[in-house]
């Protein structure tokens, strides 16, 4: 692809990052040229906890702004492996009910926390069923997992991402490949020592960039996260999906990474730089 025949990706954020009243949510990304957003949490409730009624307001809500949903952000799987591997599918069970509400097929999950002082190694086999079993329930509703490399799960490191989505072997586990998090768990360069190994699984990209001398999150292409080589990767390779703004730039809150509407624009035209550099139509 070139600037005259530019590749076209679908621009996404996360909608909770901005406000937690989803109308405010929508008018921020409209400015910034979205039409999709993420949803991980609406008027400061978790997607896993939204009431019948809530879930209906928002679903309204987003087709009255002419938004569409390009994921639904669960908590699935960021919990500890020792716990009981059901709870997770009966919460995939209610997510995945949300997902059909919102009229997406994509929800973003993990691959389980452990205990302080647990060798990733040592989860392997229990992360592995848990993953089965999630992988199972998704293939029955033909939904799409994102497995996000969140940092001290099981899956934070290239190679056990790669790991986890070749040993489950399912069509209905996918990668989000998320370049500030590879950072903050050390791995120094993401794109070099990641990319080629995960691109086959990769199905969706979130924006966020890191450094690696503090952990500090900072608007993409201001850290560590080769975010500007792993995007013109993709363009290479043809990727055509959605970019989500998850930008992590303010203190966090409990239901996640949070920016405000100011930091999100930055954040947001910071990435526009190196779409724009790499020939990336954002629409």
């Amino acid at each position: 692809m070139t600037k005259d025949s530019p590749a076209t990706w679908t621009l996404s954020g996360f909608g909770d990052e901005i406000d937690p009243d989803p109308r405010v949510q929508c008018a921020v990304l409209e400015a910034l040229g979205a039409r999709h957003i993420e949803v991980r949490s609406a008027w400061g409730v978790n997607v896993v906890d939204l009431s019948d009624e809530h879930l209906a307001d928002l679903a309204a809500l987003l087709k009255t702004a002419g938004f569409r949903v390009s994921a639904v952000a669960s908590p699935i799987g960021k919990v500890d492996v020792a716990l009981d591997a059901d709870l997770e599918v009966a919460r995939l069970k209610r997510i995945i009910r949300v997902a059909h509400a919102l009229e997406t097929d994509s929800i973003r999950i993990f691959s389980f926390f452990r205990g302080p002082g647990v060798a990733a190694e040592s989860t392997r086999d229990a992360v592995m069923v848990r993953m089965r079993a999630l992988a199972d329930e998704a293939e029955r509703e033909k939904v799409t997992l994102l497995h996000e490399n969140e940092k001290d799960i099981y899956g934070d490191t290239p190679e056990r991402v790669l790991d986890l989505v070749e040993t489950v072997g399912s069509p209905a586990l996918r990668v989000a490949w998320d370049s500030a998090n590879f950072v903050q768990v050390g791995v120094a360069r993401p794109h070099d020592e990641g990319y080629a190994l995960l691109r086959p699984h990769l199905d969706y990209l979130q924006v966020k960039d890191a450094r690696s001398a503090t952990g500090a999150v900072v608007p993409a292409g201001e850290g560590d996260g080769q975010v500007a080589a792993t995007i013109e990767a993709l363009v290479a390779d043809g990727y055509t999906g959605f970019a989500s703004l998850e930008p992590h730039l303010a203190d966090a809150h409990e239901l996640g990474g949070f920016s405000g509407p100011f930091a999100f624009g930055v954040a947001a035209r910071a990435f526009r730089r190196l779409a724009d550099d790499a020939g990336v139509a954002l629409a």
